[in-house]
């Protein structure tokens, strides 16, 4: 379709090498699309029989194509390039790695309100399924902050239900990443994800208060912690308090000593390098270095018989979890002289609907969280969404028949990846074979470790979790962003995670309907090149039921106060639906009453098909010279 650009408007919807042409020719004027005939070849037609053996074999062709094998299982592609030179890299990040996700399961677990070895649960057996099937070297597999927050406001503490979470919320993801629904996560934006992780970051922040000060909490929400921190903070633990001060003043400390640098960035000498990279390693294994000497001081505050001035994790099992699949019901809970039910049992359906809305919300948040990983540390190269649903599907899928928790990427841990030189997913096993080392003879010593320690660790980490940076640019560039990352934040402070950030995102639906129910449009007063005067309105956007009331009301307003002809510039209009037809045809109807011409300029065909289902007397025009020569005709003499 060439039309001209005799100074009139040029239509350029089907631009951009589409292999599907148009051909209207120009200086041409048709009222319907009625002479567009789509011929069937009804030679091709197949039964319904072979339709669906030719489906399942296209399928079964296409899932064991060399292509999709590649895309489905990333080791292919790595693995034959693999060098002796990454050996060292990828050693290096997985031990970095390993020394901080042991500290931070043990304190994830606590969060979660289970027992600190289901959090060294989930970190050793996703990882090692990693390395086979995941997109990114910079993704280290094992529980987050916010995956074990929404474990604890979901599964309420009990092993059984946050290990049928993590196995149900591995299959929605499998089946998000079958059906390529990892777009979903654009309906959480920019600002109502700064308002989840903030809501977030201040709600684990007050979790960790009962350790920190050694005190009793109770409350799902951030105001029902604080309101029985309130109650109880007359029963402080000073050796905890001071104990927990100490803590978070070294490990920020370390943390600045992480990032410290001798020298010059360029030419450093050989003692400036090595003293830099003594600095790096202390800091970032300053988790594993505070767990090692709180759980030395806990020992030895036992040896004195002292033992009760600081709380401990106390005792925690030895060996690897027995593999089973992950509980399908709870038994009741008997008392074992009466045979007293004392808690009743749950089914399945039972255990399905206490997890309620969790099951869809946790996979949008933990695929949130992966993407922002893999996304960091891309440098530039494209990133695969499905491919990494289905990977954190299938690696929680298998934790779950080991009990551990919910599990994703994490932000910080791919950092010190990313820092460390990792060069393939294969750091991955170095991680996992350290943690299944400190489940098999490191537990014991894991009973001194201070709680107020481990409640150190995860405050020193989730300060930094609170995103107050992008309140002044989303102030200078669209202020009606503050509304729906506000309405986020406050509802997850008041609700439970999973319908605060529903709110937040119900909040961006209402803005975003509201921009489709009133679209702009652009009113002119044109002349054609003998002095006709004519209105041109055109609408930004496609036409559909929320905003053609809106525009019907704009068009009759506008016909009827200026009386002049009405061309209507449909070059943005890519769509429409039934109620937009309705709504056209009335409108056709009026402006024949007033015996005022209405004209559709650019309106593409698929569109008009839609409008001629209710109107067969549409006058479209697709080049400006037939259009101002139809004015004319029109035109009173």
């Amino acid at each position: 379709m060439n039309p001209s650009n005799d100074g009139g408007h040029t239509n350029n919807g089907f631009n951009g090498g589409s292999e599907v042409s148009l051909d209207i020719p120009t200086n041409t004027l048709y009222h319907t699309s009625r002479d567009c005939i789509v011929q069937e070849d009804q030679s091709s037609q197949e039964t319904c029989l072979e339709s669906t053996q030719s489906c399942c074999s296209n399928l079964w062709s296409n899932i064991f194509r060399k292509k999709t094998l590649y895309k489905r299982f990333p080791i292919l592609v790595w693995l034959p390039q693999y060098k002796k030179d990454y050996i060292f890299g990828d050693i290096v990040a997985g031990i970095s790695v390993a020394l901080t996700v042991i500290p931070q399961a043990l304190a994830y677990a606590g969060i979660a309100g289970l027992d600190l070895q289901y959090g060294l649960y989930a970190c050793f057996l996703g990882c090692f399924i990693y390395i086979f099937i995941g997109s990114s070297k910079d993704v280290p597999i094992g529980p987050t902050a916010i995956s074990a927050l929404l474990s604890f406001q979901i599964a309420g503490g009990s092993w059984q239900m946050a290990t049928l979470l993590t196995f149900l919320t591995g299959l929605i993801e499998i089946l998000m990443g079958v059906f390529r629904l990892g777009f979903l996560i654009d309906f959480v934006s920019g600002p109502v994800g700064a308002g989840f992780t903030s809501a977030v970051s201040l709600i684990i922040f007050s979790s960790q208060m009962k350790d920190f000060l050694g005190i009793k909490t109770s409350g799902n929400t951030f105001l029902q912690v604080w309101i029985s921190i309130v109650n109880d903070i007359h029963n402080i633990s000073w050796p905890d308090f001071i104990l927990g001060l100490i803590c978070i003043t070294l490990l920020l400390s370390l943390r600045a000593l992480a990032s410290f640098s001798l020298g010059p960035k360029e030419g450093k000498s050989t003692s400036q390098k090595l003293f830099t990279g003594i600095f790096w390693t202390i800091g970032t294994a300053r988790n594993a270095l505070l767990v090692c000497g709180t759980a030395g001081l806990g020992y030895w505050l036992s040896l004195s018989g002292k033992e009760d001035l600081v709380k401990t994790v106390g005792f925690v099992p030895k060996g690897m979890p027995s593999f089973q699949p992950p509980p399908f019901h709870i038994d009741p809970v008997l008392n074992e002289t009466t045979g007293e039910i004392l808690e009743d049992g749950q089914s399945f359906w039972d255990m399905v609907s206490t997890l309620g809305s969790g099951l869809i919300v946790v996979p949008l948040i933990a695929l949130l969280e992966t993407m922002a990983v893999v996304q960091a540390f891309a440098d530039g190269k494209p990133t695969d969404a499905t491919q990494e649903l289905i990977a954190s599907g299938v690696c929680n899928v298998a934790n779950s028949f080991v009990q551990g928790l919910r599990s994703n990427g994490g932000v910080a841990r791919g950092a010190i990846l990313n820092a460390s030189g990792v060069r393939t997913q294969l750091s991955n096993l170095y991680t996992s074979v350290i943690v299944i080392i400190a489940l098999l003879y490191l537990t014991p010593c894991f009973y001194y470790i201070p709680k107020a320690a481990l409640a150190s660790i995860i405050i020193a980490a989730v300060i930094f979790m609170i995103q107050y940076r992008v309140i002044k640019p989303m102030w200078h560039s669209k202020k009606t962003d503050l509304i729906p990352g506000l309405g986020a934040f406050f509802a997850c402070l008041v609700l439970p995670l999973q319908l605060g950030i529903l709110v937040g995102i119900g909040i961006n639906v209402v803005f975003i309907l509201y921009q489709a129910a009133r679209p702009k449009l652009r009113i002119e007063t044109l002349a054609t090149t003998s002095g006709l005067k004519y209105l041109m309105l055109t609408p930004d956007r496609c036409l559909i039921f929320p905003s053609m009331e809106f525009v019907r009301k704009v068009i009759n307003k506008q016909g009827v106060k200026s009386t002049l002809p009405v061309v209507i510039d449909c070059t943005h209009i890519y769509g429409a639906d039934f109620t937009a037809a309705k709504v056209i045809s009335t409108m056709v109807m009026d402006f024949e009453q007033r015996h005022q011409p209405l004209i559709f300029y650019n309106l593409q065909p698929r569109v008009a098909q839609v409008f001629e289902g209710l109107n067969k007397d549409l006058v479209v025009i697709y080049d400006i010279t037939t259009l101002h020569a139809k004015l004319a005709e029109k035109s009173p003499i």
